[in-house]
């Protein structure tokens, strides 16, 4: 057997995605982002104009750098399926659910492991909710859910997600001016873009390469009793709590710099993010990957994704941090507004219909 196919493997690989995540914050990264697919998604949704929301826009080449690593590594593996056809509109709308909620808690799956290493208690209240609906979604897998079958399609169908973002990111490079850049903010703190670019070209060959994801840890545990995929988990927490203790960055406090204090809709909007994700197959991490190696039932959740990132922002779903008092301003506990907290209810049901419209289909066919 592969050495990183085994927990001792997968827990190195886990050391160095956390290595990575550690390095960018040093260079420029939040250090309570470091390494977030929401946010990554949501900055570059704002970069190209799709929210206009000022302090959360740039093209984050973390994101090509995975997309490009893991196509690079699926091809040399000779594990590159150019597959689709596992009822699109279903995927974006989950893919579309998964993010808002998200942002709803203020960062993805891997945020929450890395706000969990800095001392963020809210991320552990988050991890309740975030169990609780990957142990839902389980249940639904074993009442036979499923999306349908991928068939293949043309080779050259799954080439075009990553050719696709090659394309835009030359954009970026050649014509800067065409993209909008935060001046202020989350999106004006970055790491060197080369240092980005390189770190996300590992972190994507790497996650191809363990089938990491922070949903199918989980899963795999609830439904298998396989404790393999958590090693990787295991290991970034390490890394990033090792980091943060190191810079001063751990603060053991009900809610770290970027989170907010609603500790009910921290839970539910977690919740979403892992009842979705099983659904779907993945976490957003695990859908770029498999996105980038041939799955266009993927792709279009990352559209989804995309598109629910820039809703987020346009339509006031996402939630606001905390804020200390200021001689302006009283402090705030952060949170949804009205509009996030209705999406994340809603959300759920339709997640909810989902699950059962899907085993009802299986008992069905069979």
């Amino acid at each position: 057997m592969d050495f990183f196919e085994k927990k001792k493997g997968l827990f190195v690989i886990g050391l160095l995605v956390g290595l990575g995540a550690a390095i960018l914050a040093y260079f420029g990264n939040p250090k309570n982002m470091a390494f977030c697919i929401a946010c990554f998604i949501r900055d570059t949704a704002g970069a190209m104009h799709l929210h206009s929301a000022e302090a959360v826009q740039y093209f984050r080449p973390e994101i090509v750098g995975m997309i490009l690593g893991a196509f690079c590594l699926s091809l040399v593996n000779k594990e590159f399926r150019s597959m689709g056809g596992s009822s699109p509109v279903i995927r974006f709308v989950l893919g579309f659910i998964m993010v808002v909620c998200a942002l709803v808690f203020l960062g993805c799956p891997l945020r929450m492991v890395l706000r969990m290493s800095a001392g963020d208690i809210s991320a552990y209240v988050g991890l309740i909710g975030f169990a609780a609906g990957v142990y839902v979604g389980v249940l639904f897998l074993k009442k036979g859910f499923s999306l349908g079958r991928a068939y293949p399609t043309k080779q050259g169908n799954g080439y075009a997600f990553p050719l696709i973002t090659l394309f835009a990111f030359i954009l970026v490079l050649a014509v800067p001016q065409l993209f909008a850049f935060s001046e202020k903010g989350p999106g004006s703190m970055r790491a060197p873009m080369l240092a980005s670019l390189v770190i996300g070209l590992i972190v994507g060959a790497l996650a191809q390469k363990s089938r990491m994801c922070f949903a199918g840890s989980l899963r795999d545990i609830f439904l298998l009793k396989d404790f393999s995929l958590i090693s990787i988990i295991g290991g970034i927490f390490v890394v990033m709590t090792i980091f943060n203790i190191a810079t001063g960055n751990f603060k053991f406090v009900a809610f770290g710099p970027v989170a907010h204090a609603q500790t009910l809709w921290n839970i539910l909007s977690m919740f979403a993010v892992g009842l979705a994700a099983v659904l779907l197959g993945g976490c957003p991490l695990r859908q770029i990957i498999l996105a980038a190696s041939g799955s266009a039932d993927s792709v279009v959740t990352f559209l989804g994704m995309f598109v629910g990132a820039a809703f987020a922002h346009n339509f006031s779903l996402a939630a606001s941090p905390a804020a200390a008092a200021t001689a302006e301003k009283a402090a705030s506990i952060g949170g949804p507004g009205p509009n996030g907290k209705i999406f994340v209810i809603f959300s759920i049901i339709v997640l909810l219909a989902i699950g059962f419209w899907g085993q009802k289909k299986e008992s069905t066919e069979a």
